[in-house]
């Protein structure tokens, strides 16, 4: 019996692009979990130690403020996004009608 490997999103995430686009789509439609999940995602495939010392802290660190468990101080996830070339730009939601 063949063993399958779980599934890892940051793995396909290998252009600017693809990365560009599913932060983008997790921040519009997703939830915070959602969020901090893909921007663990991007840091990862961008890489962690890399990521880690862009955002002035330890690769351990990094990992327990992206972690479900985590719970990260709004500065940390500022300092991760902007390790990693984001940023956060406030954008009207549509309102229904």
């Amino acid at each position: 019996m063949e063993k399958l490997t779980e599934f890892d999103v940051a793995e396909y995430l290998d252009t600017e692009e693809l990365r560009e686009g599913y932060l983008e789509l997790v921040a519009k439609e997703g939830t915070q979990e959602e969020l901090l999940k893909a921007i663990s995602d991007v840091a990862r495939a961008r890489g962690m130690s890399k990521t880690a010392k862009a955002a002035g802290m330890s690769r351990m660190g990094l990992y327990k403020a992206l972690s479900p468990e985590g719970n990260p101080a709004f500065s940390t996830v500022w300092n991760i996004l902007h390790s990693i070339g984001y940023t956060l730009t406030p954008t009207p939601i549509a309102k229904a009608l």
